[in-house]
């Protein structure tokens, strides 16, 4: 395994240096160590509209919004990892960086299988595990495994830099880090030896049925 290693990081608060720039530098530090490349970039402060269901990147091979979202898909594709940040706000992400997600996973036509995902929240109190359970589903609808920690990676913190004072929060984002690390490296060579998992050909079915007699 010569190459070296890639994560995208997407800060979804719009606030810079604020509480989930403390636990992305845990991360990006540990990354650092491990001789992982990361790229962070802020979004939660961008104006970006969500998705309108037009159908547009199934013919374009992109949104037919051209944004960040355009801007971070060839840095996705390119990534062998992806760390998704978010300030809690009512027991949710950022409604920016949900909508960013929503049109980037859905406009990439390209193989998101075994890409690394990880996800990280902060919240002044509650919310976080609600908004944990929201960032994964990105993941786990596109064949990309999860980095686990030691707990859920969660971090607290109100007022700009509290969350420094979280001591078990951002030992819980260097563990982080590092089973990402770890497991980015072991995908690398698995795929070097093994290749990717084979793939079946798509199913996909829905739920509406016509009405007894109708042809």
């Amino acid at each position: 395994m010569a190459e070296t290693l890639n994560v995208l990081i997407l800060n979804g608060s719009p606030r810079k240096n604020g509480n989930t720039s403390v636990a992305i530098r845990e991360m990006e530090e540990v990354f650092a160590q491990c001789g992982v490349k990361t790229e962070t970039v802020q979004i939660g402060q961008l104006d970006v509209r969500g998705c309108i269901a037009c159908g547009a990147c199934f013919e374009r091979g992109k949104c037919a919004f051209d944004d960040i979202v355009n801007e971070l898909a060839p840095k996705f594709e390119a990534a062998d990892g992806l760390v998704i940040a978010s300030p809690v706000y009512y027991a949710s992400a950022n409604a920016t960086l949900i909508a960013c997600l929503d049109r980037l996973f859905y406009s990439t036509p390209f193989d998101k299988t075994m890409k690394v995902g990880a996800s990280l929240v902060c919240a002044r109190r509650g919310g976080c595990s609600a908004t944990f359970d929201e960032l994964n589903k990105y993941f786990t609808i596109s064949n990309m495994p999860i980095a686990s920690s030691q707990y859920w990676n969660s971090i607290h913190g109100r007022e700009k830099g509290e969350a420094e004072l979280d001591g078990e929060g951002r030992q819980t984002m260097r563990t982080l880090a590092r089973n990402m690390a770890f497991l980015m490296k072991s995908i690398a060579l698995g795929k070097e030896r093994f290749g990717l998992p084979e793939k079946e050909d798509r199913i996909s079915t829905h739920f509406i049925r016509p009405e007894e007699g109708t042809p």
